[in-house]
């Protein structure tokens, strides 16, 4: 058990022809005068594979960490499901301009057309400026036919379902469902550890080496799946030193919490790693059969092997907000019939 700790990430940004100014005062580093998009928190995708930066395995890649012992750290469930790879991909995202409108698709299709995984995602809003929008899923019905005319006239936006956002928004966005983040947005995403993404839409603008950037349309329409929701938007309730669920997939399970006291995780019966990213507020990380300690600072993440998924979180400046992701492989039908034993005994 003292073999693993909770592991802490040296930075991963990535810079976009529509990143901003936020991520690199957020992680408290000095300032880039380029545009950086995104901050790939925690990532075993190859070309961009996370750096531990603390305890023995510092300076080491997360794949060869992972690869060296994964059922600790992944859990066993994981391992087994996932051939011994880790399944998420974390990321901080800060755009300042608006993305492409864009689709995913789903684990099938990638594994046809590419032989990777499939990309189902989630964000979570840390910060909108007023005014600020996203889209996610469509607003009518179209069909294909419709789709390719409006792309090439360039009217796609037109039937795409706009919604406003805030601080604390929550969007889930499965494989197939077309979406772009835009401009004044600053969030977290949680997603299948997987880089394959199908651009619809980019508004014409030239990347960051000047040329237009490539559209894939064809495909595109092969991944999208037109279905019009009532509500693309999550609702849930804040509760404070409470874990709220905010997402529950089959590909991942997320949750919130703001916590103003020492707060006790305990997610062994999960059988899963945990991405915990602190959102606001530094905190404490004390795992309880070790008594490790890491300080995990606003702006960034850790990786929580399986083995010691049952710790506390202690805020350090009165507030901390964290999100955690796992993979929930917690036995249901078990926990069903504990149920129904509690409730028998009681009549």
């Amino acid at each position: 058990m003292g073999n693993y700790y909770p592991l802490l990430f040296k930075p991963n940004l990535h810079t976009v022809v529509w990143g901003g100014h936020q991520l690199c005062p957020y992680k408290g580093l000095a300032p880039s005068t380029e545009p950086v998009g995104e901050s790939w928190e925690v990532s075993a995708v190859p070309g961009s594979i996370s750096v531990v930066s603390n305890g023995k395995w510092s300076g080491c890649d997360l794949v060869s960490v992972i690869n060296d012992d994964p059922e600790p750290i992944l859990g066993k469930a994981v391992c087994k499901k996932y051939d011994g790879k880790l399944p998420l991909l974390l990321k901080f995202i800060d755009a300042k301009r608006d993305l492409s409108i864009q689709v995913h698709p789903n684990d099938e299709m990638a594994q046809r057309e590419h032989g990777k995984m499939g990309k189902s995602e989630m964000w979570y809003i840390i910060k909108a400026d007023e005014g600020s929008h996203l889209y996610a899923g469509f607003r009518q019905h179209i069909e294909p036919e419709e789709y390719y005319r409006r792309i090439a006239d360039g009217t796609i936006t037109e039937v795409l379902a706009d919604h406003p956002v805030k601080a604390g928004d929550v969007f889930y966005l499965p494989a197939g469902r077309v979406h772009a983040i835009c401009g004044g947005i600053l969030l977290a995403e949680v997603q299948q550890s997987s880089d394959v993404t199908y651009r619809i839409f980019d508004y014409n603008r030239p990347g960051m080496d000047g040329k237009l950037r490539e559209l894939h349309t064809d495909l595109a329409a092969k991944a999208l799946d037109y279905h019009v929701e009532r509500n693309y938007r999550t609702e849930y309730a804040e509760t404070d030193n409470r874990a709220i669920q905010i997402i529950d997939s089959p590909y991942f399970d997320v949750r919130v919490m703001e916590v103003t006291m020492p707060f006790h995780r305990n997610l062994l019966k999960y059988d899963s790693f945990i991405m915990s990213s602190c959102i606001e507020g530094d905190c404490t990380i004390r795992v309880r059969r070790t008594g490790d300690e890491i300080t995990l600072k606003e702006g960034y993440s850790t990786l929580i092997p399986a083995v010691i998924a049952d710790y506390d979180v202690i805020p350090l400046h009165g507030k901390s907000r964290l999100l955690d992701a796992f993979i929930d492989n917690m036995d249901r039908s078990l926990a069903g019939q504990v149920t129904r034993f509690l409730h028998l005994s009681r009549e």
